[in-house]
């Protein structure tokens, strides 16, 4: 743990920089790291940063195209060409972002061996790593998850070391607070790993740019998968008892998505819970991982949403002590391509756990559900995953019920979020809204807990939905829907026979 000098400093604020923020290397310096700051506003700060743009896609695999990386290449290779020769391509990437970033100035010899050591030395471990498992012995997938880990490590030890020597170049005294256990003879759990670095960091002297990623016992990416970083952020400001922990993002926590309502229709939300930061995650926005904001939640320390680009924006903050008395919904949002599977089954009447089994599927293969609903012999899940999945999924589930019926059928998902939505008739009002935008409504549901509203919605009413909630719950406007439209036409139909009379 900390020693106690570290636990007591409540001074001090944690940073989280994501890969996109972090390509923009001279917004970052000037509108985050340094910039006018004076010497005693320069420390104090603890940066956790993603790898530059792209690379995680290029060491893994990319996010949304699922094109092969070096990991990919590595682990369904019976040579090591392809994934060699990936790794050699962001050698020469990150080589290339270094001179970009220092020129010819003296720091970019130190930036290029760096790389060159992490690079060639992950390469080797990979090389001996296949050549032992050609033996019978050992099984290649056993290890396959380290192997994932140690790739992705290489992304974030070179952005944050870069970060350090720029800051150093500066004048700053930054330290490299390198958390992915790089040669490390002994494992540790993630607090232990943090502790035994920050413990010999002064944050009133010295600003620690840290690695996102941290190698530890648990196995961040088992667990978390690509979102461990905001994880390593969360436990580095509950460890060291950080007074505000804030993540600077490319864009604001706003009302609602801008290319869909509109940049001039958008707000900002200046204050909100935890409680939304979870539905929105449940959506697929993430502001913060939930299992990160879990550990700020209870070590009642408040997150903060920063535009990296507007740094005089006082951002989003998160905490649980909003007004309970202000109720307002504050973001309309949701899941554009989902899937319903309805599985129809009257032997459920009356008899418990009988959902068990259809949760033991999805479970299965990792498809999770947004919003569901069910009735005496009805079961409905809304889940957003790859078709794939969702075809093996019904394919299990028609196995194990072959007297039920299962359908399924492409959905969008929309939903209305805030602090406190328990507003007499907000529910209908909602309803009249869609109804009147002419949006075809599948299912609807408005939990106890007065957070989230959540509508299902035909796929190709989804943007219409958005545009008709935040017109009508946050900017206070009437859509001209449908039913006006109707009510338009029949009154200039009257006219007219008027004066044809």
């Amino acid at each position: 743990m900390l020693s106690a000098q570290k636990k007591t400093d409540a001074g001090h604020s944690v940073h989280k920089i994501g890969g996109t923020s972090m390509t923009q290397v001279e917004a970052v310096m000037d509108n985050i790291l340094v910039g006018n700051r004076s010497e005693e506003k320069l420390y104090n700060r603890v940066f956790v940063v993603s790898a530059y743009g792209g690379f995680t896609d290029l060491l893994l695999e990319n996010k949304k195209t699922g094109e092969a990386g070096v990991y990919q290449l590595y682990a369904g290779s019976e040579t090591d060409w392809a994934w060699g020769d990936s790794l050699t391509k962001v050698s020469e990437k990150m080589c290339a972002i270094n001179e970009e970033i220092f020129g010819d100035a003296p720091e970019l010899k130190l930036a290029n061996a760096f790389v060159q050591e992490r690079v060639e030395g992950t390469r080797s471990c990979l090389m001996d790593l296949h050549r032992l498992c050609s033996f019978g012995h050992f099984k290649l997938e056993k290890h396959l998850l380290t192997v994932r880990e140690m790739l992705s490590a290489i992304g974030e030890s070179h952005s944050a070391h870069n970060t350090m020597l720029l800051l150093r170049a500066k004048g700053v005294n930054a330290v490299f607070a390198d958390l992915s256990g790089w040669r490390e003879p002994e494992a540790s759990t993630l607090d232990g790993r943090i502790s035994k670095v920050f413990d010999d960091i002064d944050l009133g002297s010295q600003l620690a740019i840290a690695t996102g990623y941290a190698q530890c016992s648990e196995g961040l990416m088992s667990i978390y998968g690509r979102g461990y970083s905001e994880v390593t952020f969360s436990r580095i400001a509950c460890l060291t008892q950080a007074r505000e922990a804030i993540i600077h993002k490319e864009f604001h926590l706003s009302s609602a998505d801008p290319r869909i309502v509109g940049e001039d229709a958008v707000r900002p939300i200046g204050r909100t819970s935890y409680d939304v930061a979870d539905q929105l995650s449940n959506m697929g926005m993430e502001a913060i991982h939930p299992r990160a904001a879990k550990g700020l939640r209870q070590n009642d320390i408040p997150l903060r949403i920063a535009n990296t680009f507007e740094p005089e924006h006082p951002g989003t903050v998160i905490d649980d002590h909003w007004d309970p008395e202000n109720s307002r919904v504050e973001i309309v949002t949701g899941v554009p391509t989902a899937f319903e599977i309805e599985v129809f089954n009257q032997d459920m009447v009356g008899i418990p756990g009988s959902e068990e089994s259809i949760l033991s599927v999805l479970k299965r293969y990792k498809v999770p559900t947004v919003t569901k609903n069910l009735n005496a012999n009805t079961i409905t899940h809304y889940v957003s995953a790859p078709l794939k999945q969702i075809r093996r999924c019904v394919d299990e589930i028609e196995e194990k019920h072959p007297e039920a019926t299962v359908q399924t059928r492409k959905v969008a998902i929309v939903s209305v979020i805030g602090a406190n939505i328990d507003q007499p008739g907000l529910f209908a009002r909602a309803v009249t809204v869609l109804d009147e935008a002419g949006v075809e409504l599948v299912a609807s549901h408005f939990p106890s807990r007065r957070v989230d509203l959540q509508f299902v919605v035909a796929e190709g009413d989804f943007n219409k939905a958005i545009v008709a909630l935040h017109r009508g719950l946050v900017e206070g406007k009437k859509e001209e829907g449908a039913s006006d439209k109707k009510t338009k036409n029949d009154s200039a139909n009257k006219q007219d026979k008027l004066k044809a009379a």
